[in-house]
């Protein structure tokens, strides 16, 4: 039995993205097609699964270069199955557990900052006189410890 071809609209339609949402998932190698005698955009129906997994990752801000390095670590990069989801989904927690984190240090330390007018500096947790924290390396070293 031939495989199933779909269209590029009806993969759209049935993930809830827009078309140029595929052609950039194409772009960026997550997804492939192939084109028809007509010269139209045909997928395999795994694509349906592996959009699916695309949108869920990014729903947990898992970014699309860890989504293409997460899929190419699949054997002959294959869409991700059940048991393929939950390792990926566990190496995502990790991530998700430290930005969890970062993010609950950053909301604790605001209450004293008031984003950098800066009317606070006695007590302000980012202030950096002399650019003391230069060798601690470039941007908000504080607020990422």
């Amino acid at each position: 039995m031939p495989e199933r071809e779909l269209s590029v609209g009806f993969v759209a339609k049935r993930c809830g993205v827009k078309v140029s949402t595929l052609h950039f998932y194409e772009q960026k190698e997550l997804i492939k097609s192939w084109r028809n005698s007509g010269n139209q955009r045909r997928y395999k129906a795994d694509v349906l699964r592996r959009v699916s997994v695309i949108k869920a990752a990014q729903k947990l801000g898992i970014s699309l270069q860890d989504i293409k390095l997460a899929f190419a670590s699949l054997p002959q990069s294959r869409t991700p199955n059940k048991q393929d989801w939950a390792a990926l989904s566990r190496q995502w927690k990790q991530q998700l557990d430290t930005r969890i984190q970062r993010m609950q240090n950053l909301r604790d330390s605001l209450d004293g900052c008031i984003g950098c007018g800066c009317l606070s500096m006695k007590s302000c947790p980012i202030y950096n006189p002399n650019d003391e924290l230069a060798p601690e390396g470039p941007g908000p070293v504080i607020l990422e410890r």
